[in-house]
């Protein structure tokens, strides 16, 4: 097994342009160039303990994620799914010595499953019930990987070897990358002119892909860009609130406690108990 010496393993990765962030104890890694249409990135990450609260919560983005873990006695793979609401972490991760999180982009983990994603929102499920022969060989790579390049190199031909899928349909394709450039602002009825499909067919082909409709889609891209302004201390409430198109301060309150459970400012005083995507938007 890799060494769950934080510097040690972190260290020893050296593929510069597939470096993302690299720090103490933690990697955010690009995945193979024939992968980043569907995965955002690999965070590795050797936890020391109380490296984070119990309470360390994931602020909700619309994407799977695949956690494969080693707790010093046994592995274990939990997939969640698409997140529409905060999933609290930190108790869990805690205990692990050794964590490799494939973080997907908005209707990534479709590409490798093939299952309506609206199945998996808001759920966290035992790998080895979706796909037990693809946590036996993640386990076992975990396990053998003489160092971090041998651990990312092998992930990289698994998820290569799952792919089912080679590109989305049009309509959705276009759509939501529109979501994504617009930062939540553009509307339904906009996205069903532009790609030329009713806003029903639409929003069916968001949530077999994604797992939500359009709509609520766009909201969770708007509140991530407005975690973006919030981290920058050279920002205010109103300046966020204005940045990311919300009527008035009020309202954009309102929206962000809906989805992150705290208001801007509670997350603000509080973010090293928050983990926000880092890749996606």
């Amino acid at each position: 097994m890799i060494s769950n010496t934080a510097n040690t393993g972190i260290s020893s990765f050296h593929e510069t342009n597939r470096v993302i962030i690299k720090g103490a104890g933690v990697a955010y890694l690009l995945p193979h160039p024939a992968l980043r249409a569907w995965i955002s990135n690999y965070t590795i990450t050797f936890p020391t303990e109380c490296a984070m609260s119990d309470g360390y919560t994931v602020i909700p983005h619309g994407c799977a994620t695949l956690v494969l873990a080693w707790d010093g006695r046994r592995f274990f793979c939990n997939l969640f799914g698409s997140s529409t609401k905060p999933v609290c972490v930190g108790d869990e991760a805690n205990i692990c010595q050794t964590l490799f999180i494939t973080e997907f982009h908005p209707g990534g983990y479709y590409a490798f499953s093939g299952l309506p994603q609206h199945e998996l929102t808001d759920c966290v499920i035992p790998f080895d019930t979706i796909n037990p022969a693809m946590h036996r060989l993640m386990a076992h790579q975990l396990e053998a990987a003489p160092d971090l390049h041998g651990l990312v190199a092998e992930m990289d031909r698994l998820f290569l070897a799952h792919l089912r899928v080679s590109s989305f349909r049009p309509e959705f394709s276009e759509a939501s990358q529109m979501i994504v450039n617009s930062g939540g602002l553009v509307s339904v009825r906009e996205l069903s002119q532009n790609v030329f499909i009713s806003q029903r067919h639409l929003n069916r082909v968001f949530r077999e892909y994604i797992g939500v409709n359009a709509k609520s889609f766009s909201r969770l891209v708007r509140v991530n860009r407005a975690l973006r302004f919030l981290r920058r201390r050279d920002y205010s409430l109103s300046r966020a609130s204005m940045e990311t198109g919300f009527y008035d301060v009020p309202h954009f309150i309102h929206d962000f406690k809906s989805i992150c459970g705290v208001t801007p400012q509670e997350y603000r005083d509080n973010m090293s108990d928050f983990y926000s995507e880092v890749a996606k938007f």
